[in-house]
């Protein structure tokens, strides 16, 4: 999609980037906000029946099992949805329209290949977190993350620039995985100390 979604594309189809651009981050943080708003609401009878450490077990678990999954442990794969956004809605509607649709389905995080478990447990966290406002905060974290990438093809002008772009991501893709990886088992690792003290 971020190749369906650049400077040089948006002018092939008579549209400016930003316009585009901003309706995409927009949304996704929007959808995300919105999804931690619907989840901590409904996490409170949860999380008020839960103690904090039972909560943090709860999400360490989760984000334990996660990572067997990532890692394809034991042949245990991630549950997801087998679509991804319609492309075909850049032929039908303006720029921003089909910017703010895209973007909110990559903000909900789960209505699209989920690619990483830290997705599955970011929605646990806003789930059992036990407060509207956090529960919020972490969507609306969660749902502008996933949409910066943008920023990557702000300067793609021609198709040569756009290969390039696509070559560097492709090249960090490995090393990001790697270290979403670890970054989930240190917050884990941390959590579960935490709740062992």
């Amino acid at each position: 999609m971020m190749g369906s979604i650049t400077p040089l594309g948006q002018r092939a189809r008579g549209y400016r980037f930003w316009p585009t651009a901003t309706a995409y981050v927009v949304s996704s943080a929007f959808a995300g906000l919105a999804v931690g708003i619907v989840l901590g609401t409904a996490g409170l009878p949860i999380a008020h029946a839960l103690s904090w450490s039972s909560r943090i077990v709860i999400l360490v678990g989760v984000t334990l099992l996660g990572l067997v999954a990532d890692l394809g442990l034991g042949g245990l794969r991630l549950p997801t949805v087998h679509r991804q956004v319609n492309e075909d809605w850049m032929l039908r509607y303006r720029g921003p329209v089909y910017g703010a649709g895209f973007g909110f389905q990559l903000g909900l995080g789960f209505v699209t290949i989920v690619t990483t478990s830290a997705i599955y447990a970011t929605l646990i966290a806003e789930l059992i977190v036990g407060n509207i406002a956090a529960a919020a905060l972490i969507g609306l974290a969660f749902g502008a993350v996933r949409a910066l990438p943008i920023l990557a093809v702000v300067g793609v002008r021609e198709p040569r620039q756009l290969g390039r772009v696509q070559a560097t991501l492709a090249r960090w893709g490995t090393p990001v995985r790697r270290g979403v990886l670890w970054g989930q088992s240190a917050l884990a690792m941390a959590a579960a100390a935490v709740v062992l003290r």
